[in-house]
């Protein structure tokens, strides 16, 4: 009886959200994605592409950056309608930091690779001055990146030492995230990786813990971190290689990332890359190229959806093919906006 009334419980709660379309005006791949507000997002994507609505996707304005047409954007950070911050991945020197300070119309590269075997992964801001990158190992040790001028300028720090091939996946921008002026957990994976390193002095010294996530070949590991305070968050992964396994693929900690539970009973199921906390709905959210989960304390979740999303921001999704979509929940927004088509 208990565990039939839960389900019906769990069914009822994953029937109110819904991915609503939008019109991107791309077909981009899209990766990063960085929600200002309710009304200002900016998207970033292959091909050098960036998006950004004013009016909450009822229309997207879509863009390439001068001279950045082979660079895949998988980073974004938006601070304003006009403000933005650019990563993109790739080997070496395909890996730059871009900023734009009129929407978009003109961007300029502040910061690229210094390493050859270097690979970004993501990048972050506490602040408009403030803000980090994390990138695959070189030597033996994860790139870590930090800069006190937004972006002029960055300085190198060092964390402990690599696993193995240990690195981070550029999946969705969000195996890194920040809190408060000075805290940041990163994920990482490959085979006996899948670690969550930890700093609350803004880079400068870095503690790392274990995760039960898979880590058991070079494409599995922690995909993504959310935290709904400094206490408790959650990881999601898998192996984005074996995306359509309904394996379990998160883990939750209750004391801000010092130790990580697998989540078995309830799990989202198969590969997730992006996974988010929203306050507004008091709710966590996870996604992946096999669907999408919600729950409402991060120990049972549902797929409410199944299809096929890569990052996460506030209320927006995106994905391959220049998708985008806004999250609706019935119970207190039967009115979201829709792009036309």
């Amino acid at each position: 009886m208990r565990l039939a009334a839960l389900t019906l419980l769990l069914t009822a709660h994953s029937a109110a959200q819904t991915w609503i379309p939008q019109n991107s005006g791309t077909k981009a791949s899209l990766r990063g994605v960085s929600a200002v507000n309710s009304k200002i997002v900016w998207a970033s994507g292959s091909r050098g592409t960036w998006l950004r609505t004013t009016d909450a996707g009822e229309h997207w304005q879509a863009g390439v950056v001068e001279g950045a047409a082979n660079l895949d954007f998988r980073g974004i950070r938006a601070f304003d309608a006009n403000r933005a911050i650019l990563m993109s991945s790739g080997p070496g020197d395909a890996s730059r930091i871009y900023q734009t300070k009129d929407g978009g119309a003109h961007w300029r590269m502040l910061f690229n690779n210094p390493d050859a075997k270097g690979f970004f992964d993501a990048v972050a801001f506490w602040d408009a001055k403030h803000g980090i990158i994390i990138g695959d190992a070189v030597d033996g040790r994860m790139t870590v990146f930090t800069t006190n001028n937004g972006g002029e300028f960055w300085i190198r720090h060092i964390p402990p030492p690599a696993v193995g091939d240990e690195g981070a996946f550029a999946a969705s921008n969000s195996c890194l995230v920040l809190r408060g002026s000075d805290e940041a957990w990163f994920g990482t994976g490959g085979k006996g990786a899948a670690r969550v390193f930890h700093t609350s002095d803004r880079g400068r010294t870095w503690t790392v813990m274990p995760s039960p996530l898979r880590n058991d070949s070079a494409s599995a590991g922690i995909f993504s971190l959310a935290f709904r305070d400094g206490k408790h968050g959650v990881a999601v992964g898998g192996d984005y290689e074996k995306d359509k396994e309904l394996t379990a693929n998160a883990a939750l900690t209750n004391d801000g990332g010092k130790t990580w539970t697998p989540l078995r009973a309830f799990p989202p199921r198969g590969f997730r890359s992006a996974v988010e906390y929203l306050p507004e709905f008091k709710l966590w959210i996870a996604t992946g190229t096999s669907g999408s989960d919600s729950s409402p304390d991060g120990l049972r979740w549902i797929r409410f959806d199944t299809g096929s999303y890569n990052a996460l921001s506030g209320r927006w999704a995106v994905g391959a093919q220049g998708r985008i979509a806004y999250l609706t929940q019935k119970r207190s927004d039967t009115t979201p906006p829709q792009g036309r088509e």
